[in-house]
């Protein structure tokens, strides 16, 4: 067999769509005009400059991407394709027992030093033994780094079984080896980072505000997968503190941008006075799968480890009278993980690569998951509905509780409580709904409101009962779901399998959609992996919107295509006046 060769992009699976000369991604106008502000508003705070540690509880927007570059840049046209960025090629083999990569000998930070091996090689070290654990799980695969001049780095990954690695690498970030403080470098730090990408920090004010400006020096601009991209001279990002000041500050003209999310927001309040001819709203197509969204029950309690328990405190969740009495009927019950895709169980029985994969944990998919049915709970939507409630009843009988004085209790006499951790008032709005929905059966849920700060505190040391997440849904899921939802990450801090999920078919399935060769025997792992977090009813299933909501200021253009799976802003530009 001929050896491989370098190739400036790669795909999960299949071909990348564009050839080796492409001019540009088809999302983005190389005549793009060039100059001006965009301003963006962000919920919360920040209190670190480094995205890449674990105790940073939040870090400053727009780093990643603009002042911190990958070694390959992924195109929002295709479920998962890279092409070359700080890396020009990658090589490896059909089984991807092993990745090379050759950098751009142009490529350079912002201070002007040239980016070689040796940082690459300090960055994957780095981040192996102190970055989030998503990257420390994948990268902890390789089983050597060699560096044979100052422009290749070749990762040995013999024995990893992932097909996904190589890719996982390509988006690894490249630290500067001269300007990282590896000695504190898990500590929130608000030093001016030194990146290799198209924007510097211009100005921070700590919690508040974060201000970038174009580098004019930037090595990268003329590279195809960059033509069009980044056309602000400057990218103003204001913090506020609750969602209700954030939509007031669109209203009033002090930021660009927004994506919407609230439907009784989106039918009834873009009448502002500013808004016709100034503001322009639109709900662009995009085709990526509907994720997940809930409150989610964390299963290290011991109030939650019945399975039972979760099902039945799930469905008393009245979505038909929540989205008739808040949202005018705007939304869609979320049904699967990765819903509206073929990836996703919902309708389509088990086909027999699922059963197969299934068969070695023959009691850990529900039969009428495992046949398509499932669904959860449709109610009469008057909000107090008797079946729904008897049904509840009966389900936690049998995981050992009874209605004892008004309140749910265990065999020992123990009330069945919880507290429910929320940041924002629609948070808080939606939890004091389900609060009432969960009292008519005689369970006690008491809501915590704390400010973002405090929720990501606990949220990395899972200290909560239950929490609002979301999970979405990429065009081609892969190692995020082990930290999502693998085994070993229920016990890492700061890890996001938030729900504990601890289940030797889930590792599977992530494994087997990580090892697939063929898009058939992807989708078949990833179909198993829905059924199983169905049937482990980790969450209690919100909703999503029919489409996708956007508002933005008139001064803004961007291309006629929007990417098929996702906005992305950094082809926008503001208009010449």
């Amino acid at each position: 067999m001929a050896p491989a060769a370098p190739e400036p992009a790669i795909a999960m699976h299949g071909a990348p769509a564009l050839p080796a000369n492409f001019p540009a991604l088809p999302y983005a106008d190389p005549q793009a005009p060039q100059g001006g502000t965009l301003r963006l508003g962000v919920l919360g705070t920040f209190d670190s400059l480094n995205p890449f540690n674990v105790k940073a509880l939040s870090t400053a927007e727009g780093l990643v991407g603009h002042v911190f570059q990958h070694l390959m840049a992924r195109s929002y046209d295709e479920p998962f394709t890279l092409y070359g960025l700080v890396a020009k090629s990658i090589e490896t083999d059909a089984a991807r027992d092993y990745a090379t990569f050759r950098l751009d000998p142009r490529a350079h930070f912002s201070d002007g030093a040239p980016i070689t091996a040796d940082d690459v090689r300090f960055t994957f070290e780095l981040l192996r033994a102190h970055g989030r654990p998503p990257q420390r799980t994948a990268f902890a695969l390789v089983k050597a780094v060699t560096t044979p001049d100052a422009h290749t780095i070749r990762f040995d990954l013999t024995g990893a079984d992932d097909r996904e690695l190589p890719l996982i690498l390509a988006l690894m970030p490249v630290l500067s080896r001269a300007h990282t403080d590896v000695a504190d470098f898990e500590e929130p730090s608000l030093a001016i980072p030194i990146g290799s990408g198209p924007y510097v920090v211009d100005s921070v004010d700590p919690g508040r505000r974060i201000v970038y400006r174009r580098d004019p020096h930037y090595w990268g601009r003329d590279l195809p997968v960059s033509r069009g991209l980044d056309n602000f001279e400057r990218i103003e990002i204001d913090y506020y503190r609750d969602d209700s000041s954030l939509f007031t500050a669109f209203a009033a003209g002090l930021y660009d941008f927004r994506i919407e999310d609230d439907a009784t927001r989106w039918r009834r309040d873009y009448d502002f006075p500013r808004r016709r001819g100034e503001v322009v709203v639109e709900s662009p197509r995009i085709e990526l799968p509907r994720g997940m969204s809930g409150f989610v029950f964390n299963t290290r309690r011991p109030q939650f480890s019945d399975v039972r328990v979760r099902e039945a405190l799930a469905s008393m969740f009245d979505f038909e009278w929540i989205d008739a009495t808040l949202f005018g009927g705007a939304y869609v019950r979320d049904v699967s993980y990765f819903g509206d895709s073929a990836l996703s169980s919902a309708g389509r029985p088990a086909d027999a690569r699922e059963q197969a994969l299934l068969a070695p944990y023959p009691s850990a998919v529900r039969p009428d998951i495992l046949a398509g049915r499932w669904r959860p709970p449709v109610s009469d939507g008057s909000g107090r509905d008797r079946a729904l409630a008897r049904a509840a009843l009966a389900e936690l009988a049998r995981a050992g509780y009874a209605l004892k004085g008004g309140a749910l209790r265990d065999a020992s006499g123990a009330p069945l409580g919880f507290e429910i951790l929320v940041t924002t008032r629609a948070e808080e709005r939606l939890a004091l709904d389900y609060t009432a929905m969960l009292a008519r059966i005689g369970v006690t849920a008491r809501i915590r409101t704390v400010d973002e700060t405090q929720f990501q505190r606990r949220r990395q040391r899972f200290d909560f009962d239950m929490i609002p997440a979301s999970f979405p849904a990429s065009a081609s899921p892969g190692a995020e779901e082990r930290g999502r939802w693998g085994s070993a990450a229920a016990s890492q801090e700061g890890a996001f399998n938030v729900a504990g999920a601890r289940s030797p078919a889930i590792d599977a399935m992530i494994s087997a959609l990580l090892a697939a060769t063929s898009e058939e025997d992807f989708a078949a792992a990833v179909r198993a992996l829905d059924r199983l977090l169905l049937s482990g009813f980790y969450m209690v299933p919100f909703y999503h919107a029919k489409s996708l909501w956007i508002a933005y200021s008139a001064r803004l253009g961007h291309p006629a295509r929007i990417p098929l799976y996702g906005v992305d802003l950094d082809a926008w530009w503001v208009k010449p006046r």
